[in-house]
């Protein structure tokens, strides 16, 4: 996912866990040249809301071992990177992240959705959680958007 790939470029960085959120903003903006400041903060904002990262007294904690992330000598973050996505979207990228085939995951929500009687949002969660998948911040985004 390239929101985590755009995420772990300032720990990489840094060659830590936990960064100073200024800096965290600067790796983004000014040192890598990627987007404006600007951007920079609402990408900290997204990546906050996905639970990839925690605002811990100033700092940003990484939730995940940005040493296991490669970023690609041409990557490039796109406008995609800014906007949070739904509970159904992160279930999907999580099953799909863990070898599910889409369009199957996809009919299976659809399926347990009419089930249910639940949104679409729900219907992901709990599918992903019955395969075994814990999509980062989709329980809560879900019952977020109820």
């Amino acid at each position: 996912m390239s929101l985590r790939v755009a995420a772990a470029a300032p720990f990489k960085q840094k060659g830590r866990t936990r960064v100073a959120e200024q800096a965290f903003v600067v790796a983004l903006s000014l040192d890598r040249d990627w987007m404006s400041p600007d951007q920079a903060k609402r990408l900290l904002d997204v990546a906050d809301g996905e639970g990839l990262v925690e605002r811990v007294d100033g700092d940003v904690e990484a939730t995940f071992d940005p040493s296991e992330v490669s970023i690609p000598d041409e990557f490039a973050p796109d406008a995609s990177l800014f906007q949070e996505r739904s509970a159904f979207e992160r279930a999907l990228d999580a099953l799909v992240a863990a070898d599910f085939d889409r369009q199957e995951t996809v009919a299976a929500v659809n399926e347990l959705q009419r089930d249910l009687g639940v949104t679409a949002d729900a219907a992901a969660v709990v599918y992903a959680r019955r395969q075994g998948v814990e999509p980062e911040g989709a329980a809560a985004k879900a019952r977020e958007d109820l």
